[in-house]
Formats: structure tokens, sequence, C-alpha cells
């Protein structure tokens, strides 16, 4: 019998788990920025009148509707070329860190929102070279994540999909072992329905 924080299977102690920091102080940094973000409408609320922060709150939803959706059909439209590009066995090109629509939908999204921080943030993303530089940021630290991922886990079999199989090809077929002694009759002619339709 064990005593203390030790694991049952093995009996030795374990360390508790340390929470990250971006898990302990998330919760705080939203509620601030709420509040900041409440405040500051307030202010504006005081310095332009309630009928500009109700135009601007309007003005965001609006603009932030027409970014999500012009980024939305670029979005359908490169995965209708890709598709006809794999169709036509063509290697599609791959996309570049902050040049896909994602950060777009999230700069529409930010701008939806009410407040004035968002809409700064919103409209910062908008501008390609901050896009950019935020998309390579964010793929640098997907990378890191993923090649620190534990055996076993989801960024563990990412990144070994992405080792094995670097083109992302995939060839479809079906593989048919004749292991019969020297002395059996001919092929086996049962049948094998295909492997996809």
């Amino acid at each position: 019998m064990t005593t203390g924080t030790g694991s049952l299977r093995t009996g030795h102690p374990t360390a508790p788990r340390r929470r990250s920091t971006a898990r302990t102080f998330l919760p705080l940094a939203v509620a601030a920025w709420l509040i900041l973000e409440i405040w500051l409408l307030g202010v504006l609320a005081e310095a332009a009148g309630g009928l500009a922060v109700a135009a601007l709150i309007v003005g965001g939803i609006v603009l932030g509707a027409v970014v999500i959706k012009r980024a939305g059909r670029r979005a359908f439209k490169n995965l209708t070329d890709t598709f006809q590009q794999a169709q036509q066995g063509k290697q599609p090109a791959p996309q570049q860190p902050g040049r896909g629509n994602g950060l777009t939908m999230l700069a529409g999204l930010l701008l939806m929102l009410p407040g004035l921080l968002s809409d700064v943030v919103g409209l910062l993303l908008l501008l390609p070279p901050v896009r950019a530089w935020a998309g390579r940021r964010f793929a640098r630290s997907l990378e890191r994540k993923m090649s620190a991922a534990p055996a076993g886990s989801f960024g563990d079999a990412f990144q070994q999909a992405r080792i094995h199989y670097p083109d992302g090809k995939v060839v479809q077929g079906e593989v048919i072992r004749e292991d019969r002694p020297e002395g059996s009759p001919g092929p086996d002619t049962t049948y094998r329905p295909p492997l996809a339709p």
C-alpha cells in the first residue's frame, strides 16, 4: 500500500501536474478585456453620445459580416480549385502562412464583436503584413507544440503523418498476397469488394 500522492499501479510517488500559465491567466485576461471594452464604450458614449456608439457597433457588425463573407467565398473557391487539381492529377501548391482565410475570418469576427479594442485588432488583422506575421507566428507555435507532443496523442499522429507522407499523396488500391505453397492450384478467385467506392 502506498501513501501520499503516489500512483496506484507503480507505487512510485508522482508530482502533481502544474497548471500552465495560459490556463491560469486566460480567464483573468478575458475578464479584464471585457471590462476595458465596456469602459471604453462608456467613455465614447460620454464624449460622442449614445448614437455614435450605436453607429460604431452596427458598422462593425456590417463590416465584419462583409469580411467573413468574402473570406468564406475565397476559402470555398480555393477548396474547389484544390479538388479540381487533385482530380486532374496535379499537385496543389501549399499555402503560405498568413495567406489563408482563417485569419481574415478571425478579423471579421473581431470586427463583429461590440467593442473598440476588438475592432482595432480586427482592422489590424486585415492588413496583409500583420496577417502574414501573425500567420507565421501561429504556424511556428503549432509546429513547436506538435513536435513536443507525447507519444500516442493527436499531435504525435499528425507529426507521423507529415513525416511519412510529406507530399500528401494517397494512392488507393488493393494488395493481394499469393502465399500458397508451390504445388497448390492457381490464384484464389473468391470475390473481394474494392476498398473504396
